[in-house]
Order: C-alpha cells, then structure tokens, then sequence
C-alpha cells in the first residue's frame, strides 16, 4: 500500500473511531443529564469549568460557548486553583471539572477543595469509578474505550467526546431557556455574524437616494437618473405610481447592442419587468443571500406597495455581513 493510501485510511479511521466513540456517548444520556441542565438554569450564581492540560483547553472552549448562549461562565485552570484561584468560586456558584482518568494528582487534590466551596460539582469524566466521580455531585458520563492514536495515549477521542457533550450540554440550555436568535446576537454584537443577526434592510436603504423613473419617460432621461444617483439602476413606476420595473445599466447596455439610435425609445420598451423586492423590516443578510441566488447587484426595498428606495450589494460588503 502505498504512502498516499495509507494516510487516507488512517484519516478516515480516526474519524470512524471517534464518530463511534460519539454514538455511544449519546446513549448514556439520562436523567442525570436532565438534572444537570436544571441545576445550570436554576443556579444563582456562574458555571466554572476547570481542567488540566488538554481538558483545560476543552474548558476553555466550553465557557466560550456558555457564554455566547446566554450562560454566565468563568475558567479556572486546575493547577491555578490550588494557588489562588479558587477565591473565584462562590457557594452560588455550579462547577464542571473536565478529566479522561479523574486521578490525576491536581485533581485528587482540587476535588475535595471544590466541595468545601458550597458550589456544586459536576465530573466530566472518562472514569465513572475515579477519584473524580466519588467526589462529585454529578456526572456527565464520557466513558470512552481508546484514544484514536496508535499508542493509545495521546487526548484524541476523549478531547473529542468531551467537547462534544459541553455542546450538548450547552445546546439543551439554549433550547431550555428559549434562547433565540436576537439573544444570541446580544452576545455577537461585532463582526460579520453579529451584523447578520441584527443589521435589517431598514439600517441601510435610507443611505441611498431613490432613483425613480415612469414607464412613459424617455431612455435617455432615465440615463441622467441612473447616473446621477450611482446604485445602477432605476425603479419604473407607472402613471399610478406602481413599481412595473427596473432599469438597470445592465437594460442599457442591451439596449444598445439592440438599437443604433434610442432618442425615442422610452423606459417601458428596455426595462427588466417584475423586479425583484425586499420588504421594509426584513434582515439583511436575507437581501444578500436574495441577490446571489438571482446574480443581481441590487434590490428595491418595499414599503408595502410603495417604492420606499434601494439596497445595494456593496452596501452589504461595507457593513462587513460577508
């Protein structure tokens, strides 16, 4: 077997392994499960979650995702604790402590000093039978047969399975909570996911001058209007100021592929009918997504059945939503 072979096998290998540590994860999901998530939600204080070496690292990413979905979390690194660190925890407060064996020295020692906190413990452990385990309030059971390196020592399914139960627990709080949304964008105020989340066409189109033009005018009236107002195009409104169209630069330069002289043409006869539209409320992300499926630069924003102006995609590109 070759050497290109042999490294997609034991790719996919470590996938499989750890996608199957995963299912049976799954199946030791309980009632104690349960009470674990009712004692976050009920809590008065923080959830702190703790660990040593590469389960510190998995805290860590677990008190970002807490955080971000409306739980108030804290790290403390485990060896940190016994120096200090452990004045941070209140009796309010609810601890996980994250370890594959839950006999490590530091843990031995931490455990017995969490419980004289107050706080409640929560073991997040690969070894129900651990010092861990026996010190603990709860478990969160991450019971897991082997590592998916070859020597069975290096933290690969257990980071894995570990990591992947903070996100379920994390998960069943958001939906427990009913945390929606515009919640979560409370937390994500900067970049381009929290301007997804609440930056609306309304925050925009206002910027931009409303370029408008009968169906009745002449083309190249319509031109000087398309010129003036630099989004591109025009909305066409009939005599009883209904949208009937667009005009676009992309209709003008048909135009002129089709007619060597247009002095006469008027707006009805080149524009593009049946435009596409956004209404007034809507968010913005919902008129970017509209414009690269219809491969169009710009939309008309919709007052009901008023042209109320437009939306452009650089708009979008310079709130920084892409």
């Amino acid at each position: 077997m070759n050497l290109a072979k042999n490294i997609q096998n034991i790719a996919k290998n470590t996938l499989l392994q750890e996608a199957e540590a995963l299912r049976k994860v799954a199946g030791y999901i309980d009632e104690e499960f349960e009470r674990i998530v009712a004692l976050i939600l009920d809590m008065k204080g923080r959830l702190v979650v703790t660990g040593i070496g590469k389960s510190a690292i998995i805290a860590n990413k677990i008190v970002a995702t807490m955080n971000s979905t409306g739980t108030p979390a804290l790290f403390m690194h485990a060896a940190d604790a016994i120096h200090g660190d452990l004045g941070m925890i209140q009796p309010d407060d609810v601890v996980i402590c994250i370890s594959k064996s839950g006999n490590t020295p530091e843990i031995k020692v931490l455990a017995p000093l969490l419980k004289r906190t107050g706080a409640k413990l929560i073991a997040l452990v690969s070894n129900t039978s651990s010092t861990l385990a026996s010190q603990s309030d709860y478990i969160l059971n991450a019971t897991m047969d082997a590592e998916a390196d070859p020597n069975n020592l290096a933290p690969t399914t257990s980071t894995t399975v570990h990591m992947a139960l903070g996100d379920a627990l994390a998960v069943s709080l958001v939906e427990a909570r009913g945390f929606t949304s515009e919640d979560f964008a409370k937390y994500h105020p900067g970049g381009s996911l929290g301007r997804q989340l609440y930056l609306k066409v309304d925050d925009i189109y206002p910027k931009n001058e409303l370029p408008i033009v009968n169906a009745s005018d002449l083309v190249k009236e319509a031109i000087l209007v398309i010129s003036k107002n630099r989004l591109g195009a025009a909305a066409v409104v009939d005599s009883d100021n209904h949208l009937v169209g667009i005009f676009t630069d992309g209709d003008l330069r048909r135009m002129l592929e089709k007619h060597e002289q247009f002095d006469q043409l008027i707006v009805k006869e080149v524009m593009t009918s049946n435009p596409k539209t956004i209404e007034k409320g809507v968010f913005a992300i919902r008129a970017l997504n509209l414009m690269r499926e219809q491969d169009i630069n710009q939309l008309i924003v919709m007052d009901k059945e008023v042209v109320a102006g437009f939306i452009h995609i650089s708009d979008l590109l310079n709130e920084g939503i892409v």
